[in-house]
């Protein structure tokens, strides 16, 4: 019996990353990552004076920082990559999964202004494909040196209703300075901690005759950065209190099943979501509920991760991802945050890896205007007790009470 078409393009896209690290490679170092890449493709270093916090970007896949340290070449590899696909040199028809710590998508996903779906198409697999210009397509270089790097691309997109999109996409991706760090932060880092952080200024403009309109689809920038999992790592989501009649659910975990109880706590002041690659899920929260932070955990190598965005004030529209034709096209999630695994029981995962992300509000852009959204990743090597203090300010939550989370949930031991 022959199987259906979106069974055949899932089991290759899973065949695609089921070899991200050498089996053999117990610690997996940014000089092996650094070295692999090379082979592959031109790589950009960006590198503090020291050489212990260092970044490596990729033109090639959108200028897109595949990976970084905190510790020099010997030092442990942060960003997910996936090696097998990356040496295949294949080109995937609906997405190539390569992987990197901070990467360009633009939104929306799914519903009637989705740009992954072409018009009247179902919202299955089987029609889902990443527009090239965000998927395979190289961005050029404008400039670049060892502190920053800025690259660009003219695209034109179409939405499910029909709406064309010409405009140009520019990211500048600047590697952050200790005292960039502290002040992105609000306080003072204990000596033995040790830190990498970067950020990508991100700037669509709209280079079309048309203005973008609500009735006929917006877009907006969205960032994605991919980890590698653990079994002892946990995505922490701050969130806005307040009572859900007024300000929505906290977390909306829709969008793959409910995600169990033991994988998904609601604390008092965080959401906790296991980032283990074990279990295909998603989360994200609204404008409503989100904060300008969040972040993750690996108790297994004392690592914590902190992103931070460009979160404006009283803006509540952003595109709608679900795919679906939606009542709300502009009640998107502001933060994300996906955790790999098998699509079905015995399948193989993409990855794994676990995912934070970050969007732009949408994007009504007449002829010329531009809109910017910053991202930024900081993760922070040391003592836990010195993490701890810093999850707790920057947070809210230390980490006792992040390893507590799923003590007394149902289903955990």
């Amino acid at each position: 019996m022959k199987q259906p078409v979106w069974i055949l393009i899932l089991s290759a896209l899973l065949l695609a990353g089921c070899s991200a690290r050498p089996d053999k490679e117990k610690k997996v170092t940014f000089k092996n990552d650094l070295i692999f890449l090379k082979k592959h493709k031109p790589v950009i270093v960006l590198s503090d004076e020291a050489g212990r916090a260092q970044a490596a970007l990729v033109a090639d896949w959108q200028g897109r920082v595949v990976t970084s340290t905190a510790d020099g070449p010997d030092g442990l590899s942060f960003g997910w990559i996936n090696r097998e696909l990356v040496s295949s040199g294949r080109h995937d028809e609906h997405i190539n999964v390569f992987g990197g710590e901070d990467r360009f998508w633009l939104g929306p996903e799914g519903g009637q202004f989705s740009i992954f779906f072409a018009a009247g198409d179902p919202f299955d697999l089987e029609y889902w494909f990443v527009p090239s210009a965000i998927d395979w397509d190289p961005f050029k270089v404008a400039t670049a040196d060892n502190k920053r790097a800025v690259f660009s691309k003219d695209m034109v997109l179409g939405n499910y209703t029909g709406t064309q999109f010409r405009l140009n996409a520019r990211r500048e991706v600047r590697l952050l300075d200790d005292d960039s760090i502290t002040k992105i932060l609000g306080l003072d880092l204990d000596a033995e901690i040790r830190t990498v952080g970067f950020e990508s200024v991100n700037t669509i403009k709209n280079t079309g005759a048309a203005e973008w309109k609500r009735e006929t689809g917006l877009l907006s920038v969205w960032i994605l950065g991919m980890f590698n999992p653990s079994p002892a790592t946990t995505v922490i989501v701050p969130f806005r209190t307040g009572p859900e009649a007024e300000m929505g659910p906290v977390v909306n975990d829709a969008y793959f099943g409910k995600v169990p109880a033991d994988r998904l706590v609601v604390g008092q002041a965080a959401v906790f979501f296991k980032g283990d690659g074990l279990r295909r899920s998603k989360i994200g929260l609204s404008p409503l509920r989100a904060k300008p932070v969040l972040g993750s955990y690996d108790a297994q190598n004392k690592v914590l991760t902190l992103v931070t965005y460009t979160f404006p004030e009283g803006v509540t529209d952003y595109v709608n991802s679900m795919w679906e034709l939606q009542d709300k096209p502009y009640s998107g999630d502001v933060v994300n945050s996906y955790n790999d695994g098998p699509a079905e029981p015995g399948a193989k995962p993409l990855g794994p890896f676990y995912e934070l992300e970050t969007s732009s509000p949408a994007a009504a852009l007449k002829p010329g205007e531009t809109l910017m959204h910053v991202h930024r990743t900081i993760h922070l090597q040391g003592p836990e007790a010195a993490l701890s203090r810093v999850a707790q300010a920057v947070l809210g939550v230390s980490l006792e009470d992040v390893a507590a989370a799923f003590r007394s949930a149902p289903g955990s031991h």
